[in-house]
This record gives structure tokens, sequence and C-alpha cells, in this order.
């Protein structure tokens, strides 16, 4: 939109529900990935303040799964006001009141462990009960908004205010106050101060359900978002000073929650180390921590090692683990395979360095830029994050084959450069993961607008036709195959060879033919939304072989500082993995832009 593509204009083929769509595609799963963590807390929590053991294990990650998987099929029941069709709005309703199921076996798993168990009504205990109360009634509110004939009258009211409330507050602010109070003396090594945890919590629980109980009325008596005054007579009135009144109260219990927080590591009574009995390798350490951490690394076959073993914590300190030793003064740890949890490699650390502060730094200013309409600073912020990040580089990986490393009780593992899967290999794959999400938006967008855009796709020709696309998959399938090429090169003979100069060619290439084919073949991204679209998707293949290019040349510049050898082949490995994601995102582009161009032509 910076640039006048018209995405979103239907005056040029555009459509503003495409924005909706696209909005609520990212913005609803965020409210559901918010309480996987809340999720992980509690079902640390409860287990130890009930003194029994996780009923449901099993079944509470499956639902988490099933929650992730759920949570990227919803996102239309924030448009059931927008017009859609009906078969549409039936399936994301049922959608919608099919992901409490998930939620219902956590909460039932939760209470059976406590009815099971001797609860204490300890302060974290009181925000976990509290989070019951909130998040429950939250829940029941969002399967009546999930009804279609009833969010036709609640939606964008107070009565959606009031519901998103009560889900984030009792989803993820309850849970993480407990977590707070449960682990923060871990921290300090002291204990909150009397009586001020516990009067924080019934001045939030209160205040919070003053505030927002009401606050439902409010929107069944006709009240919209997102106002800020209102003539007098409409009913809204009372109701909204009593939310005031609430508001207020929950603010003072907020403020009592940082009082007590910032002044427990002075004020509050010194405790024990593990003061809750609990079961999880955090309260095997010191309270309060000690700057390393363990003083040598566990090794756990079971959800609750303390409970197995209350004498780990000194077997740790004294050394009987793994990594129970300093070795050339490297900070040290352990990877272990995702799977069975066994350790997998070291992973050296690096050491301290300024050099992040001035990357996150650098990348700031090309977001800034492009924020404000800087649009002449962008490309110096990209230069300098490419630089900086060149220069960090210098610091990973190792300078020498060092092979398998003693880690302790009789192992030998190899560093993560000779690994086959290290964090910068799993780094990469979360990164295409991401990045192919962002590709499915643009494609979204593209199949959207030609199925429910009038007049689309229009006649407005390809000029060059397949020709351009063909050189953008020849220049990445070359990148892709070069890629793989040096990667096995390496492991004969210690070397990438030319192969990484050819996948940076293969990319030249296929970038080269991308800025031709926006600047020549398409039509103009101003006029309409599909020349939009379609060069949109095309720059994407190009700043994908761009960003492919400068993967080989790294790839020739380690191997040519010996960083590169059969052993250390993870530089050459991850460029090979984005090569492989440009080659396919390349193919799915051409895909779309002649598929859709070809019925625009004909």
């Amino acid at each position: 939109r910076a640039f006048d593509w018209p995405f979103f204009d239907p005056t040029r083929g555009g459509d503003p529900l495409l924005w909706q769509h696209l909005f609520w595609l990212f913005g609803h799963p965020e409210v559901y990935i918010i309480f996987v963590p809340a999720a992980g807390l509690l079902s640390t929590m409860i287990p130890v303040l009930s003194r029994h053991p996780l009923i449901g294990y099993a079944w509470i990650v499956a639902s988490l799964v099933a929650l992730a998987f759920l949570s990227f099929g919803l996102w239309v029941h924030h448009m059931f006001t927008v017009g859609i069709p009906h078969l549409s709005l039936a399936f994301f309703s049922a959608a919608s009141m099919l992901v409490t199921v998930p939620q219902a076996v956590q909460i039932f798993a939760w209470i059976g462990t406590m009815a099971l168990g001797r609860p204490r009504l300890t302060t974290p205990m009181l925000y976990i009960l509290g989070f019951f109360f909130v998040f429950v009634v939250g829940g029941l509110t969002g399967v009546m908004v999930a009804a279609v004939p009833f969010d036709w009258q609640a939606h964008d009211s107070h009565f959606v205010v009031a519901h998103l409330h009560y889900v984030l507050i009792g989803g993820f602010v309850f849970p993480m106050l407990a977590a707070a109070y449960y682990w923060l003396p871990h921290f300090t090594g002291r204990r909150s101060m009397y009586g001020v945890g516990r009067t924080a919590f019934w001045l939030i629980f209160i205040g919070m359900n003053v505030t927002f109980l009401i606050m439902h009325l409010t929107g069944l008596r006709g009240m919209p978002r997102r106002v800020y005054t209102y003539s007098e007579g409409l009913g809204w009135t009372d109701f909204n000073l009593i939310s005031s009144i609430g508001g207020f109260i929950m603010t003072i219990g907020f403020a009592l929650v940082a009082i007590d927080l910032l002044l427990q590591p002075f004020l509050g009574k010194p405790i024990r180390r593990d003061p809750w009995r609990a079961e999880t390798l955090e309260w095997a350490i010191a309270t309060p921590p000690t700057s390393y951490g363990f003083g040598s690394l566990p090794d756990v076959d079971g959800r609750a090692p303390l409970q197995a073993d209350r004498t780990l914590p000194a077997r740790l300190a004294a050394g009987d683990g793994y990594l129970g030793f300093a070795r050339n003064g490297w900070p040290e740890t352990l990877a272990v395979d995702a799977v069975t949890g066994r350790p997998d490699h070291v992973v050296i650390l690096p050491q301290p360095t300024i050099l992040p502060l001035v990357s996150a730094l650098a990348t700031g200013v090309f977001f800034l830029a492009m924020l404000f309409k800087l649009y002449w600073l962008a490309p110096v912020g990209i230069v300098l994050t490419v630089g900086v990040l060149l220069s960090w580089t210098r610091t990973t990986g190792g300078d020498a084959d060092l092979g398998p490393l003693p880690v302790g009780r009789g192992q030998h593992l190899p560093p993560h450069f000779e690994a086959e899967r290290p964090p910068s290999w799993w780094a990469m794959l979360f990164v295409l993961i991401a990045n192919g999400a962002l590709f499915a938006s643009l494609a979204f967008g593209l199949l959207f607008l030609w199925l429910v855009a009038p007049g689309w796709p229009p006649a407005a020709a390809i000029d060059g036709g397949h020709a351009p696309f063909t050189v953008i998959l020849g220049g990445a399938a070359l990148a892709s195959m070069a890629g793989h090429r040096a990667t096995i090169r390496a492991r004969e003979e210690d070397s990438g060879g030319v192969w990484p100069l050819v996948a940076a060619f293969g990319q030249s290439l296929a970038a080269a033919a991308a800025v031709w084919t926006m600047f020549s073949a398409l039509p103009a991204p101003t006029d309409h939304a599909f020349g939009a679209l379609v060069n949109a998707l095309v720059a994407y293949a190009g700043i994908h072989a761009a960003v492919g290019c400068l993967f080989g040349v790294y790839g020739w510049w380690r191997q040519r500082s010996g960083r590169v050898t059969a052993l250390r082949t993870l530089d050459l490995r991850i460029g090979s993995m984005w090569q492989d994601y440009t080659l396919a995102a390349a193919a799915a582009v051409a895909v779309l832009v002649l598929g859709v161009g070809g019925m625009a032509a004909s």
C-alpha cells in the first residue's frame, strides 16, 4: 500500500476483505500461541502445588499440538458479518467450536490433578484458581460468538471487548503472575512480602471481573467498540461507570504486584533451596543461581528428575554429570536429539560480543526507514545489516577439525559445527518455514482475488511469455544443484571447489531475470491488483535469488578461509537449504503467474 499497489482497492481490482483475511490469518493464531507458554507453566506448577503427579500428560501434549493446528483454521470467525458465503460461515463456526475440545482436555486434566492431590493455597495457587474462573468464562463467551446468529448481534460491540480480556487476562496474565510468584524466589533467594501478593491477587481478580463482566451487558445493550464518547440516555452510563471503578481497582492490584516484585529482592525473607519441593531441573541449581547455572548437566530419563533423585543437586554441583569441567575457556552446553532426548553434540557458545546489538540496530534502521517512509535510508539499513552479519560469522564455526570431544560419563560428542543438525541448521529450517508462510500469503492473495473480485484476471498480457520464467527457474535450478555438489565435494575433498561460485552465478542470473521481468514483461503494479500481485510474487523470487547469491559467495569465502572441511560442511549445507527453497519458490511463482496470467491472455 505504501507504494500505491492496489491490493485492497476495489476500484482497481483489489478487495478490502483481502486485508482482513491476511490480518486475521496472522492475528488469530497469535492469540492461541500466547496461551501455549501459559499451558506449559500451569502443567509444571499445578502438580507441585497440588502434591500429585499431573494426570493426562499425553493428552495435554496432544491437545496443545491439536490447538496449534486448529488455530490456523479459525480466522474467519472474526469476519462473520462481512458477507461471506453461508457454507464458509458454517465451516468456520464449527471449527471455532471444535477448538474448545483440546482446551477442555487441558482444563479437566489440571482440575483432576488438583482434585486427586492436596493443593496448597499459596500465592501462585491463588492466581491459578483465578485463571480457571476467568479463562473458562472467556471460553464460554467464545463459544457464544462462534455461533453465527449470536455473532451477528454482538460483533464489534463491547461484548467482544469483554470476551477478549477474559481470554487474555485469564489465559495469559493470571498464569504469568502465578509463574512470577512461583519462580521469582528461586532467582532472588527470597520470598515475597507477606500479604502483599495475596492482597494484589484479590484486587486484580475483583477489579478485572467488575470491569469486564459488566461489559458483556454493555455490549448487549448496543455499545460498539472504539467509542470514546456517546450521548446520554443510551443506557450505557451506569455500566461504564462500574467498569471504570473496576479498572481502578485492578490497576491498584497490578501496582501492588509491581511493588512486591521490585521490593522482594531487598525486603523478602531468605528461603532455602526448592521451597515448593518441585520436580523440575531448574531447582537443582543454587538459590539464587550462580552465573554459570549448572555445575554439570544431568542425564534425564523422566519428567520429574528431582522427585526421582533428591541427591541430584549435590551430585551435579560435584561435577557428576556432563560437561562438569572447563575446556579452553569455552562456554559449552549440550544439544540433544529432538525425539529421543539423548546427547547429540556439544554447542560451543560464542564469547561476549556487541555484534548482536549492532546487528539489531542495523536491522532496525531498515524497518524504521520503511515505517516512516524514509525509503532512501532503507538500502543503508540492508547494507549495514549484511555487513554486520558477515562480520559476526568470523567468530562462529571452528578454525580446525576437533573431532569428538569428551563430555563426561564416558561419552564423546562432536562440536556443533561438525554435527549434522546443529542449532543453526534448525534455525534455517524454521526461517524457511516462516518464509513459506509469507509466500503462502502472497499466493492466497492472488487466488482469493481471482476467485472473488469481479473482472479477474484482467486482459493484461505478460510480455515475453515463458522465456523470463525459464531463465529464473534455470538459474535457481543451477544454484540448487551446485549447492548439493559443493557439499558432496567438500565431504570428499575438504572443499566445495568452484561450486559455491556456480551457485552464486545461477542465483545472480535468476535475480537479474526477475528484475527484467518486473520492469519489462509484467503489467504495471499500480494499475490493477493483478499487476501488483504478480510483481510482488516475482519480486519475492528475485529477492530470494539475490540472497542465494550472497550465500554462494559466503560459502566460497568460508572455504577459502579454511572454515570448510570434510567434517565442517555446515556453511555449505545451510546455503544449500536456501538454494533449494528458492528453486521451489521460483517454480511456484512461475505456476501462479503464468497460470493466472495465461487465463488473462485467453
